[in-house]
């Protein structure tokens, strides 16, 4: 179900939802957090469809806001009159929750937290995500410091350099980014491996994925702080996720392997056969619902940013 408000506000969105509420005989107690999403028009259906995906593990309310900065314009008599359209999504297409999706104009693109606050699931926590582009320092961003955790995804910004810089410098607590999130699986595997004998030390690591590549030095950071040895990093220009880790040792060298575009690895010991392993690249549902999941500060991102603005 998909209703569509043009020219309305915060009140009337707020009826509309408990009226849907009531006649389909549930509540909004149910609701396990509000996930904020800051996102453009061109990412919101592609971030609904992961916040849909989510909330079947996570049912909660999903508060869209996409700002048209171009909208801001004067009337006849010069006067800039702000208004709001708005779309609600219940059943099918809104996943385990609901859908708010605000469209403000004019002065409102400046004051979305004043919109969100009447919308917001009473007693449950705030997650403020943005799909693409993040705030300099999304802890003190207006939707940022309402939520008790708050998610980036510096890989997909129009400036993943400058991202990744802002992010280090302004990072706080309950700042997490889907480029450490992506890489789950690989350290899972990683400690995998370490933990069979012989545990003779690490003296060397290899790293070899995509230019570019946010996750590629997030893992490159974590083996370094976790084995303190030297790490390699080997950038692959058509690569699309991280391809490669090697840990050599003095009885050779143990290896995960992942081809380009392959779900499944190669897992390689010194004096054992290699071994197939399913490692899927993980999808951005899979990294939302593990965040959504998680909430509270990861407290080894938090020693892998640190490091790194220490450098």
């Amino acid at each position: 179900m998909i209703i569509d408000l043009p020219d309305t506000n915060t009140s009337k969105i707020a009826s509309k939802i408990d009226e849907l509420h009531e006649e389909r005989g549930e509540s909004a107690t149910g609701r396990v957090l509000t996930l904020l999403i800051d996102t453009s028009l061109k990412e919101l259906e592609h971030a609904l469809g992961a916040a849909n995906a989510a909330s079947r593990e996570h049912p909660c309310r999903v508060i869209a806001i996409v700002r048209d900065w171009s909208s801001e314009h004067a009337d006849e008599r010069g006067e800039i009159i702000p208004n709001l359209d708005a779309q609600v999504r219940f059943g099918a297409d809104a996943g385990a929750g609901e859908i708010i999706i605000l469209y403000p104009h004019n002065g409102l693109v400046r004051h979305p937290d004043t919109l969100v606050i009447p919308l917001l699931v009473p007693d449950a926590p705030i997650v403020a995500w943005w799909p693409t582009n993040a705030p300099e320092d999304p802890a003190h961003d207006l939707l940022g410091a309402m939520a008790s955790s708050r998610i980036t995804d510096a890989q997909y910004s129009e400036d993943t350099i400058k991202t990744v810089q802002n992010l280090r410098k302004n990072w706080s607590a309950n700042d997490v980014d889907l480029s450490w999130t992506r890489l789950t699986l690989w350290r899972a595997m990683l400690a995998s491996m370490l933990d069979q004998p012989p545990h003779l030390p690490i003296l060397k690591a290899t790293v070899t994925g995509p230019n570019h590549y946010v996750p590629l030095h997030l893992l490159k950071m974590w083996l370094k702080i976790t084995l303190n040895v030297p790490v390699e990093s080997i950038e692959t220009q058509d690569a699309k996720a991280i391809i490669s880790v090697t840990l050599e040792r003095e009885d050779g060298v143990l290896s995960l392997i992942r081809p380009d575009g392959s779900d499944q690895a190669m897992i390689s010991l010194p004096g054992q056969a290699a071994q197939p392993i399913a490692l899927p690249i993980r999808t951005l549902d899979d990294c939302l619902s593990e965040e959504l999941r998680r909430i509270d500060p990861d407290e080894i991102y938090a020693q892998i940013v640190k490091a790194d603005c220490n450098r």
